[in-house]
């Protein structure tokens, strides 16, 4: 498994190293709430362990706006807080399991296994499709109407943004964010990265998939979708 462990403890993130990186697990670490979901939006987890008390922006804020990113990865929290209104939020602001500080390693271990099998099951080969546009999340293959395309990573991440997000509008903000988290260059890169997608995508295809919304962001939507809501981008 390749686990992303949003943990400000620095005790507890040894022990975690110690423990699952022996098992052959891949771990990857950040201290605070905004790094974390930095981490979350813009690379590809198993699972996801996350503490609730954290620096920048505590777990639940973290968990809510992932969800609101479309990222379905497996969330474990893991919290001192044990009351059960704690628990409740947890649960309702996405969270997949909940496990209270102290705790033994091998139980998180099995908790972490049976959310990745169940991940699984439900996401299958892991692909994500937008009338005849696949990207398969396992390979980062990008095709449309079976025929393969290469896009830059930070086009792919915004492709993947928009795919998961489909048919649904994504801010700007949230595109700069997937791509630089909280320090976006200066200039207008998103737009020439939007338009670098645009030509890869829809360039030598008939049906046109990234709309742009004035004042709000794009979408990526399927032909006849809500046509007309948006403006494409010349």
């Amino acid at each position: 498994m390749r686990i992303l462990v949003v943990e400000d403890n620095r005790n507890l993130v040894t022990n975690l190293f110690e423990y699952f990186e022996v098992l052959g697990h891949m771990l990857d670490v950040a201290p605070d709430g905004r790094t974390g979901l930095h981490l979350a939006v813009t690379q590809t987890f198993d699972a996801i362990v996350l503490d609730w008390m954290l620096p920048r922006m505590d777990g639940h804020e973290v968990l809510k706006n992932l969800r609101s990113a479309g990222i379905e990865t497996p969330v474990l929290m893991l919290t001192a807080r044990d009351e059960l209104p704690d628990k409740i939020a947890g649960f309702r602001a996405g969270a997949d399991d909940y496990l209270t500080k102290p705790f033994e390693l091998p139980e998180l271990e099995v908790r972490l296994e049976a959310l990745v099998a169940r991940a699984g099951k439900r996401g299958g080969a892991r692909v994500l499709q937008v009338a005849d546009l696949e990207l398969d999340l396992g390979t980062l293959e990008v095709t449309r109407s079976g025929r393969s395309l290469h896009l830059y990573p930070a086009c792919r991440k915004l492709l993947e943004v928009l795919m998961r997000s489909s048919p649904n509008a994504v801010t700007r903000e949230r595109l700069e964010y997937a791509l630089w988290g909280d320090s976006p260059p200066d200039g207008d890169m998103l737009r020439s990265h939007i338009y670098e997608l645009r030509r890869s995508v829809d360039g030598e295809f008939s049906d046109k998939l990234i709309q742009t919304l004035p004042r709000v962001g794009y979408r990526l939507v399927a032909p006849g979708v809500a046509d007309g809501d948006g403006e494409a981008d010349r």
